[in-house]
């Protein structure tokens, strides 16, 4: 290090210790000791000593603590879901594994709740919590595609990011639209999206990850394969906190072609017709290809994109909907790199509730139901309910017997969404909500997928992961026995 950059780091770590201490250093414990008391803010004839002991033991270089009365804090605290914002007691921006080891010593010593964020896009706002501390891992981004176009890759780096760094190399990494998200959060529920049907979720490809667990300690899953078959789905902010991810990258495909549909001014009897079109057809297409049925008020878009060559094949299901619908566009052959910005999605924080309406094996599944959510869908400005594609290899059963998602045998993914634009329209539109989860609730409890978690979801243990939910229980209990990693749908230590 340059006499520059060591005066830099001693007048950084001098002004926090003069200034207030807002920012939090707690390895001025002894590093011996984990319940030693926190030393007392130093003299300024001490701070020398002091700034002495710390280098030694940790800089800024390793992790920042944010308390709630630092200005850096209010930024770090926003989440893209602006109908929840925790307020933790202390942000935890940590850059290495080092600093998330020290993160994981404070959460002990104060008895502290410990949430994980890597990207801020949890529904719920699970990546976060009120009085606790939260992991920032959102600096922790780097990425390096290897030799054998392996990908090691911090959490913390964003969609986005990873299609800039991928693509140019002629790989991708099979993963969902909106380039806002953390892969850390996304792939360790599952995470889906154009290439999933051809390749599997984004979890399974996952090949490796390090962890530091509940108790501070190091993990990977090199030497616990437990660790990587319930990374591959079995949920966020359950055993440790994630800090390096490696997975298995795709070429790049040549193509990325688009057909769009488009239906206006619907009731509910056209608009019964065309879902159970869809649901009758969507699952058939080739692997190469994913379908979305957007219902936003009365008006109805239909999304089919396929990143091989697959007209002739798709053809029947084209004609289908180009006599169904009002509306048909299509663009083909564009460069998937452009193509996929086109899915991007907004990148500042929005007012939404956003969650699993059920995963479906057939029109059978909703047909009983299904009216009065179309009618209060048609009905309600705001409320989209929109159905996506799965199958595909998602179904490869050596995936199934690798990973901890447990829904393969469901081609279809169901989700309801309500957007507005101010606090005082909230009330209006989680009731709409709510009453269209009903519907879904009354006939049983379905499955749901885990990234997009409801807090009302009834059952939610077996919802989010069947059968597999006793066994992520015995993960728990081995990695974080003390439940210091928890939010309200955490994995818990009570074996059911």
């Amino acid at each position: 290090m340059s006499q520059k950059q060591d005066n830099k780091r001693r007048n950084f770590i001098r002004l926090m210790l003069v200034g207030g201490a807002s920012l939090y250093f707690p390895s001025c414990l002894s590093e011996g000791d984990e319940h030693a008391p926190i030393k007392q803010q130093p003299k300024p004839q001490d701070i020398d000593t002091v700034i002495k002991e710390i280098e030694i033991i940790i800089t800024e270089q390793d992790v920042i603590f944010l308390k709630q009365t630092d200005p850096a804090y209010t930024q770090r605290a926003i989440r893209f879901n602006l109908r929840v914002q925790p307020q933790p007691k202390i942000i935890a921006l940590c850059k290495n594994e080092k600093g998330i080891q020290e993160a994981i010593r404070v959460a002990r010593n104060e008895n502290l709740a410990v949430s994980i964020k890597s990207g801020g896009y949890s529904f719920e706002g699970f990546s976060s919590n009120n009085g606790g501390l939260c992991i920032d891992l959102s600096l922790m981004n780097v990425m390096e595609l290897e030799p054998d176009n392996s990908l090691r890759i911090g959490p913390g780096a964003k969609l986005g990011e990873i299609n800039n760094y991928l693509l140019p190399k002629n790989r991708i990494l099979p993963a969902g639209s909106c380039s806002g998200v953390g892969i850390g959060g996304l792939a360790l529920g599952g995470g889906y999206g154009f290439l999933a049907r051809k390749y599997g979720l984004t979890c399974d490809s996952l090949m490796e990850v390090k962890m530091v667990d509940g108790q501070g300690k190091i993990v990977t899953s090199n030497d616990h394969d437990e660790i990587l078959w319930a990374c591959r789905g079995g949920g966020n902010g359950n055993f440790g906190v994630i800090y390096e991810m490696k997975f298995y990258t795709q070429p790049k495909p040549k193509q990325f072609t688009s057909y769009r549909f488009k239906a206006y001014k619907l009731d509910k009897e056209r608009a019964r017709k065309l879902m159970q079109a869809w649901f009758e057809n969507a699952p058939n297409i080739p692997n190469a290809c994913f379908s979305a049925f957007v219902l936003n008020g009365k008006t109805l878009t239909l999304l089919l994109t396929d990143f091989e060559n697959n007209k002739t094949a798709l053809q029947t299901f084209i004609t289908l909907f180009k006599y169904l619908t009002d509306k048909y566009s299509e663009n083909t052959k564009t460069d998937i790199a452009k193509a996929l910005k086109t899915y991007y999605g907004r990148q500042e924080p929005l007012y939404f509730k956003n969650a699993s309406a059920g995963l479906y094996k057939s029109w059978a599944d909703v047909d009983m139901l299904i009216d009065g959510v179309i009618e209060k869908t048609l009905n309600a400005r705001g409320i989209i309910f929109q159905l996506n594609t799965l199958g595909g290899n998602i179904n490869d059963p050596n995936f199934e017997s690798q990973s901890a998602y447990p829904h393969r045998a469901y081609p279809i993914f169901s989700e309801l969404q309500a957007y507005y634009d101010k606090p005082s329209q909230e009330a209006e539109k989680l009731k709409v909500f709510a009453e269209i989860q009903n519907l879904f609730h009354a006939q049983g409890t379905f499955p749901q997928y885990r990234n997009y978690p409801d807090i009302d979801f009834p059952h939610w243990e077996t919802a989010y992961y069947g059968n597999n939910y006793s066994r992520l229980q015995k993960i728990k209990k081995e990695f974080d026995p003390e439940n210091i990693i928890r939010h309200p749908q955490s994995v818990q230590l009570d074996v059911i």
